[in-house]
């Protein structure tokens, strides 16, 4: 599934009621996600376009790796957020627990994860697993 087709879906990948381009597609395009929440959402809404680009972005430097392949057999299929502490308007630090559900040539799989975040000069950045 690519951006380009997702523009025209009525509601964005991340499963916020919103348009792609209202909601993650701002994101993915420079705008700083506000808080730890919306960041991890959007990074998950880039898995499903395949935006390489915004995941490595918005990857803490102490912690990314140096590539990062998506695999073109994934499909995203859906996100539940469970939880999370901080990650504000006002604060810093950050974590977000979720469940992104995935096929993959026909076989389910779900990543379950409690993610750190930190905000660094008003951005907001993937750390890993809390």
């Amino acid at each position: 599934m690519t951006a380009v087709r997702l523009r025209n879906a009525r509601t964005c990948p991340c499963g916020l009621p919103q348009p792609y381009d209202a909601c993650c597609g701002r994101f993915h395009r420079g705008s700083a996600a506000p808080t730890a929440e919306l960041l991890m959402r959007s990074r998950y809404a880039a898995f499903a376009v395949g935006d390489e680009a915004y995941l490595q972005e918005t990857w803490h430097p102490s912690t990314r790796p140096r590539h990062r392949s998506l695999d073109p057999e994934d499909r995203w299929t859906g996100l539940e957020v469970l939880g999370g502490s901080g990650g504000g308007l006002l604060e810093s630090t950050g974590t977000v627990e979720f469940r992104a559900h995935r096929t993959n040539r026909g076989r389910s799989d779900v990543v379950h994860e409690n993610s750190r975040f930190v905000r660094e000069d008003g951005r907001w950045s993937y750390v890993g697993p809390a």
